[in-house]
């Protein structure tokens, strides 16, 4: 699934490589597309290649924010695995081959993270600063919740159906650092993450404003206290009401 939000200008693009990639890989897919309240054309072009392809979908959304465009798309997909992938695709379509692989493991992880920090990784055209920034941030997150997980903020992951029924309809925070609470949620639940080290290439007008980079810090002590707090449940109240799903959707 793409969360989607003023994205005109590169959405199309968007597509038109998924759509031909998972194509030339043989499998059953579709595409679900969540406009976070777009005011542009955004919507438009979906609606356009949906016409053409059935297999696109589009479903309008009021302006909630990337964590909450997610979380709709993410139950919306029928997949036994769903995948979700920023607008922009940073990271190439043929990257998605990666988690394939690790996905038909005989012992493959519920959940597959992208990860520019894992091994076989690699950054292309990066800013400096948003590098640093995102070190720093990863630091703070390994520390406080997560140990051991390089890299949370890549917008490319793996669910397997169980995971995303499991854990979507308990997010809470819909900003920058919902990946940290996912994947907080997830360990808790039992749910092994396994990290696919990805090419990806920084993006010149990226949206992380630094206001949004800030309240991710603060975010991420949130999910600190609801985890100690309970907040999240036990493993057996995040797992019991999964569904089974047992198509072969992507």
């Amino acid at each position: 699934m793409v969360p989607a939000f003023n994205e005109e200008g590169s959405i199309a693009r968007c597509l038109r490589e998924l759509r031909a990639h998972v194509d030339q890989l043989g499998l059953v897919w579709e595409i679900v597309v969540v406009d976070d309240g777009s005011d542009d054309g955004t919507g438009a072009v979906v609606e356009q290649h949906a016409a053409a392809d059935p297999r696109i979908r589009l479903i309008r959304s009021g302006r909630g924010g990337k964590g909450a465009a997610i979380q709709r798309g993410m139950l919306e997909a029928r997949g036994a695995w769903r995948f979700m992938a920023d607008a922009d695709l940073a990271m190439p379509p043929d990257n998605l081959d990666r988690f394939i692989r690790v996905a038909s493991d005989s012992l493959a992880p519920h959940i597959v993270i992208g990860s520019r920090e894992a091994a076989g990784s690699q950054r292309v055209g990066e800013h400096w600063l948003r590098h640093a920034i995102g070190r720093v941030f990863n630091g703070y997150v390994r520390l406080l919740v997560l140990p051991g997980i390089t890299d949370t903020q890549c917008g490319f992951k793996l669910f397997s159906a169980q995971a995303a029924d499991a854990l979507f309809p308990r997010l809470t925070i819909k900003g920058f650092a919902f990946d940290v609470e996912l994947l907080v949620m997830a360990r808790r639940a039992g749910f092994e993450i396994r990290e696919a080290g990805i090419v990806w290439h920084g993006r010149a007008d990226s949206r992380v404003a630094v206001s949004r980079g800030a309240a991710a810090f603060g975010d991420v002590l949130r999910v600190r206290w609801n985890a100690w707090t309970g907040r999240y449940g036990s493993r057996s109240s995040l797992v019991g009401q999964r569904s089974k799903v047992k198509s072969q959707i992507l």
